[in-house]
């Protein structure tokens, strides 16, 4: 359950971190490792904006190469290998086929030369003790070879493909969760529903925040040596009071998705075209299609996706994939997100993904204030470390070096994961094999604690729907031990329940009788709860 908000203004913390999204949780998460005081603020549930909304995609950036971003590749991929390895439960390789045609034979000679620099670069992707968690290095196949693999691809004058292997979370948002999870173990104070209203000031250093629980109306001013502004597409909007230029000017780039019948078998497709690229994802038993890239210029918070955004990426993929022949009622879900970029005056598709970390006692601003700006998921763990850097500096501390990197995250310490879930059904056989796949990937090493749950009442060992794999176990475990507090949070964050569409009113129902015995919701506010929820798959008209 959430604490209250008073309990963190009884002291003068060493870090405040404005931002419950992966870079937040991955700065809490090595602050608390090296021993400093945290309080982490997030205004809506964890990871609920563009956390959530990637491609769940965990890669080296093979684009990056067109505009030589060498150092961002070798940094990706080295964060690749690090995230296989501390959470092997939800990050795992990825086969992906590039084709290509004979219309531009440069581009494959270019394609073919990237990935072997690419490949150069991952020269440590064979590292790993688990052999399952080894990335594979590219290869060529022939026309034939690659229809056999995908045989919807226009065949006239295809050349072949390319073959090589990047990484996917089974859940982005779980992966952000254990690392706020593992912060919180440490020591750090996690808060959502948590609204920073103002930077409070004096003696011209900001001195920490005034912030309100909004689920229950409290009111606090927090204390910290250092606030770190990691509120992603919010983050200029936080620092509007700041007096001078400010330090980084930041443009918002939105990301559409959307989830599909499957349409490739086990394999992703990477296509280019029409001056961008995207995606068909094997993920869930389904086909995730993403990413459109255009800027957004409205208030963040009223960002919704269209039914236009829906429209044009499905003609996208229809143009470039024709056997696919996609339609709106093929969209068994879709979601979106904006994607925060520090401004370089072209065009978001282009601009980097490199990330800024600011000090903004250094551009004229008040000391005690950083901001982490840009980036993205892949390389947030080592964003983390560089902000961490730059805080042991500005408090005059010499920290103890970075763990981050070769702890495992709370579920993480699996070893192999084909080996362990066989061990978990040696232990629990009286649950079937694919809910004990389920509850593995989903929560690794934790997995007995939702198990002990059902164990213990048979009630919570059933799925909420039919078809469905989720079970009122996991509902009861997201309140009591992963800061559930809304029907949102569980089915969108906290389980798989509602991320493949809408699980129907059965699934919500039953999952909001069981939050609401825990958190004492009447009918009306279970009502309510559902409601919510259903209007998360109702797109914009306009």
């Amino acid at each position: 359950m959430r604490p209250a908000l008073s309990a963190a203004s009884s002291r003068v913390h060493d870090l405040i971190v404005v931002g419950g999204g992966v870079t937040g949780a991955c700065i809490a998460r090595d602050a608390a490792l090296r021993g400093l005081s945290v309080v982490l603020l997030e205004k809506h549930d964890f990871s609920h904006a563009t956390s959530a909304a990637s491609s769940k995609l965990i890669h080296g950036g093979l684009r990056y190469l067109k505009n030589l971003e060498v150092g961002l590749i070798r940094e990706s991929l080295r964060e690749r290998r690090t995230w296989l390895r501390i959470a092997p439960h939800l990050v795992y390789p990825l086969t992906m086929l590039l084709p290509s045609y004979r219309g531009d034979r440069d581009r494959l000679l270019k394609l073919r030369a990237g990935l072997t620099v690419y490949d150069l670069l991952a020269f440590d992707r064979g590292w790993q003790p688990d052999p399952d968690q080894r990335v594979a290095g590219h290869r060529a196949l022939g026309p034939a070879a690659t229809l056999e693999l995908q045989p919807d691809l226009p065949g006239e004058d295809l050349a072949g493909a390319l073959l090589y292997q990047d990484c996917q979370m089974f859940s982005p948002e779980r992966l952000a969760l254990e690392c706020l999870l593992s912060a919180a173990a440490a020591g750090a104070r996690v808060y959502n529903y948590t609204r920073v209203d103002e930077l409070l000031h004096a003696d011209g250093r900001v001195t920490g925040v005034r912030a309100r629980d909004l689920l229950r109306g409290e009111e606090a001013e927090l204390r910290g040596r250092l606030v770190v502004n990691a509120a992603g597409p919010w983050a200029d909007l936080l620092l509007a009071g700041l007096a001078g230029p400010p330090a980084q000017k930041l443009v918002r780039s939105k990301g559409v998705h959307v989830i599909t019948r499957p349409l490739t078998s086990g394999h992703a497709l990477a296509i280019a075209g029409d001056g961008g690229h995207f995606f068909v994802l094997p993920w869930r038993g389904k086909s995730l299609i993403g990413t459109t890239d255009e800027a957004y210029l409205g208030d963040p918070d009223d960002f919704r996706v269209t039914e236009s955004d829906i429209a044009g990426l499905l003609a996208t993929v229809n143009a470039h994939l024709p056997g696919a022949q996609l339609g709106r009622d093929d969209v068994l879900h879709f979601y979106g997100g904006l994607r925060p970029l520090v401004d370089d005056g072209g065009s978001t598709y282009e601009a980097s993904r490199r990330a800024e970390v600011c000090d903004h006692a250094a551009h004229g601003g008040p000391e005690g204030l950083l901001s982490a700006v840009g980036g993205k998921w892949t390389t947030s763990r080592h964003l983390a470390e560089q902000v961490l850097a730059l805080v042991g500096r500005k408090l005059g501390r010499r920290l103890p070096r970075c763990s981050t990197a070769a702890t495992p995250l709370p579920g993480g310490a699996i070893g192999n994961f084909a080996g362990f879930v066989a061990a978990a059904r040696r232990r629990h056989p009286k649950h079937d094999s694919a809910t004990l796949q389920h509850l593995a990937r989903n929560y690794g090493a934790r997995m007995d604690e939702v198990l002990h749950l059902a164990d213990a009442d048979p009630a919570l060992a059933r799925p909420l729907a039919e078809g469905l794999p989720e079970l009122g176990a996991q509902v009861v475990h997201a309140v009591r031990a992963e800061m559930a507090v809304q029907l949102e949070d569980l089915v969108l964050r906290r389980s798989g329940l509602g991320t493949l569409g809408n699980p129907g009113e059965t699934a919500l129902s039953a999952a909001a009788r069981l939050m609401g015995r825990l958190l004492g919701w009447d009918r009306a506010e279970r009502m309510r709860q559902v409601e919510r929820v259903l209007d998360h798959y109702v797109a914009a008209t306009a």
